[in-house]
């Protein structure tokens, strides 16, 4: 009798451990974007608070805004202090990994600007080129945050973005939901002077092309979708397109290091978020199995040519595409997808069932 308790006792211990740390974490989110709204002017609140009904927020987009407007306050337009309180957002809403990409992302907008004053200086480009560069207007004062709805309420959520990110968190209640998380560079690798070699995103580049070449070439056959490789995810913010279709090889006719690699990848995406949600995001996808997840392939297995791969789970969506211009391969688009709850649209619609409006 005792050795059944004991289990029992030690199961529930670590359930309400996990729920416990869970809810920490989303009111230190909850908690630091309420010291973000205090600090805010009035004008700056009319453009940072918008009502959580707005359509912007089940929207998102990656292009740079000199392309598509955005919503909110940017950081050009925040004081000093509304900038450390935004990278506190930030940084406990995501990983130590996750931060950093996302930081770096912000910072690459710098680099571009950079690079392409030196194109324009050495007469590499001309100056038509040059100004539509800058109309696009790259900067990482040019990323913003907006709230939807009221943090110190049960329904509330908010929006980091600009070019090449956009994290969406969106909150019903004790539930949270973390994606679409769309993450991207320009460029992968960066060419040339004190940053040359430095790639943002290159450990998911990596661990796709170490898992296609561990496949036998039958594998390769199931997994190869096309050699056409699509300029863009399929999933991009404007195609208004689902995947619906399972294509590649499947996780059961994987070998057992092959799946390892698999996971590596899911990893990879999904503990970008602070660890908390990372392991709770990762068990659902586990226990939905391993074996029903598809990986796919889109050209060919070359680092140096235009590439894509896409893990399609029951639950959840990964796509990766590295597809520059002029047939090069040199600019990466990359998002996680929670199938049917994106945006908490599916914990939303459980919490109206189940609650009176």
């Amino acid at each position: 009798m005792k050795y059944i308790v004991l289990p029992l006792a030690i199961f529930f211990c670590l359930a309400a451990t996990k729920a416990t740390a869970q809810k920490d974490y989303q009111e230190e989110i909850r908690n630091t974007a309420l010291q973000f709204i205090n600090s805010l002017e009035p004008d700056q609140k009319k453009l940072a608070l918008l009502k959580f009904e707005d359509s912007v927020r089940t929207t998102w987009n990656n292009l740079p805004v000199g392309l598509r407007p955005r919503a909110g306050i940017n950081i050009g337009r925040m004081t000093e202090e509304q900038r450390k309180l935004f990278h506190r957002i930030l940084s406990v809403s995501l990983s130590s990994q996750g931060y950093l990409k996302a930081t770096s992302i912000l910072h690459l907008d710098n680099l571009l600007n950079l690079y392409y004053d030196s194109l324009y200086y050495k007469k590499t480009i001309d100056a038509q080129t040059y100004k539509f560069m800058q109309d696009l207007q790259w900067s990482h004062r040019n990323f913003y945050l907006a709230f939807f709805g009221d943090p110190a309420g049960n329904i509330w959520g908010y929006k980091i973005e600009g070019h090449h990110l956009s994290v969406n968190f969106s909150f019903t209640g004790d539930k949270l939901s973390v994606t679409p998380f769309f993450i991207g560079t320009d460029p992968a690798e960066y060419p040339d002077g004190e940053y040359a070699g430095w790639r943002v995103l290159g450990q998911e580049e990596d661990l796709g092309l170490k898992l296609m070449k561990s496949m036998t070439s039958a594998q390769q056959k199931k997994a190869i979708i096309s050699m056409d490789v699509p300029g863009d995810i399929f999933t991009g913010a404007e195609s208004g397109k689902r995947l619906l279709d399972f294509q590649g090889l499947k996780g059961a006719e994987m070998t057992a290091a092959q799946k390892a690699i698999l996971l590596y990848i899911i990893r990879e995406f999904v503990f970008n978020m602070e660890y908390e949600k990372a392991v709770s995001e990762y068990e659902k996808i586990t226990k939905a199995g391993l074996d029903k997840i598809y990986f796919g392939w889109i050209g060919p297995v070359d680092e140096n040519k235009r590439h894509y791969f896409v893990v399609n789970g029951p639950g959840f969506l990964i796509e990766f595409d590295n597809s520059g211009f002029n047939g090069s391969a040199n600019h990466i688009h990359a998002i996680w997808r929670e199938k049917g709850n994106e945006y908490g649209e599916d914990l939303l619609r459980k919490h109206y069932l189940s609650e009176k409006h």
